[in-house]
């Protein structure tokens, strides 16, 4: 029996073999351009790139600091005493001017008598001596009657007795000044906050106690701020700056102060320059001693370059920014300025307005090497940061 084929049927399998093979070669073809463009991709990144612009940047750092009063002064005896009345204590609001200790010294007393006694008998001397010096000069009117030697010594007689009469006056009103040690006053408004006495404690230059103050007194309406700044941020501080700072027994609240004083000088420890600002404590909580988180405004540099952070490499070779020249990347050494939470002052001598820079920059990207620019979205740098 014969069996007759189709050539539709015969040629079939060879139609197939050969779409096959077709699709094959462009499966294939489409691979190997695939690679290539990664290979390309490779050796020559796709980056995004920005318009160098200048700016103003303004910033600011966060440094702790203290809460002192305006004013302190501890209270001594100048004279051995016994403490006679105490009028104050603790926490006592006070005036200046206000007594606030009485001391008792029996001692000063007698001496104070002693030196009036003194005055009378140096008066007694001093009359006595006047009183011969006039009837010499009176006598003397008839010549021949005195020697002149006698009256120079009369004279000076007169004048030694006068001078002892003017020392003892003056040794009085020492030991008159001294009762007025007696009593403590104090020497401004604000609140007595230790005291180390009771009444009948011996007190004085060599007494019981004496290496400590009898009373503390503080101004606390008034209180100083103090901050250290660190010396890359001292540039361009001025008493004209205004800082907010918080504390943590009212972490809710914020304070606002004013720099008053600026040290002009750097702490030789810390390398860093003391600032001071007056603190108005009208409601009293605020108190002496409690730190706080100052945010102290930096100044800004006038026209200064102004990039994103992702912009500046950071690497273990050096600090740049990466610019496009001619398809090809071309590093550029730079410093850093101020920083807020995004952007960045960026300074160097390669740096021109409107180059091109990568927005996005890291050391793969090698000094030299090709690569493809696009255009980024312009990102204005914030104003301020904490």
């Amino acid at each position: 029996m014969k069996i007759f084929k189709s050539p539709l049927l015969i040629a079939l399998p060879l139609i197939i073999g050969l779409a096959a093979g077709c699709s094959g070669d462009k499966k294939e073809k489409e691979e190997q351009e695939e690679v290539q463009k990664q290979e390309a991709a490779v050796d020559t990144p796709a980056v995004q790139v920005f318009d160098l612009k200048k700016g103003i940047l303004t910033s600011s750092i966060q440094v702790p600091g203290e809460l002192a009063p305006y004013q302190q002064v501890d209270l001594y005896a100048k004279t051995n005493s016994y403490v006679k009345k105490l009028l104050v204590d603790v926490g006592s609001q006070v005036h200046t001017g206000q007594l606030l200790v009485t001391l008792d010294a029996p001692e000063v007393q007698s001496q104070l008598a002693e030196a009036k006694a003194k005055i009378a008998q140096q008066e007694a001397l001093y009359l006595s001596s006047k009183s011969q010096y006039d009837r010499y000069i009176n006598t003397a009117k008839t010549p021949g009657t005195i020697a002149q030697n006698d009256i120079d010594q009369a004279a000076a007689r007169k004048n030694a007795d006068y001078a002892n009469v003017q020392a003892a006056k003056s040794f009085y009103k020492q030991i008159a000044t001294g009762l007025g040690y007696l009593e403590i006053r104090a020497p401004f408004d604000g609140v007595v906050t230790a005291r180390n006495i009771n009444v009948g404690a011996y007190v004085g230059p060599s007494g019981k106690g004496s290496d400590q103050p009898l009373l503390v007194v503080q101004q606390q309406s008034r209180l100083r701020l103090i901050v250290s700044i660190p010396e890359n941020y001292t540039a361009g501080l001025n008493n004209k700056d205004e800082v907010e700072f918080t504390v943590k027994s009212l972490p809710n609240q914020k304070f606002t102060a004013k720099v008053s004083r600026l040290a002009g000088a750097l702490d030789s420890k810390l390398r860093a320059e003391r600032l001071e600002m007056d603190v108005y404590n009208k409601s009293k909580n605020l108190l002496p001693g409690m730190y706080a988180e100052v945010n102290v405004p930096l100044p800004s540099h006038d026209s200064s370059f102004v990039v994103p952070k992702t912009a500046v490499v950071n690497s273990t070779e050096k600090v740049f920014v990466i610019s496009i020249e001619d398809n090809r990347a071309k590093w550029l050494n730079v410093k850093k300025g101020l920083e807020t939470s995004d952007s960045i002052e960026v300074f160097g001598p390669g740096l021109k307005p409107n180059i091109k820079l990568v927005m996005t920059a890291n050391d793969e990207i090698r000094d030299g090497s090709p690569v493809i620019s696009s255009a980024a979205k312009a990102v204005a740098p914030k104003k301020t940061a904490e």
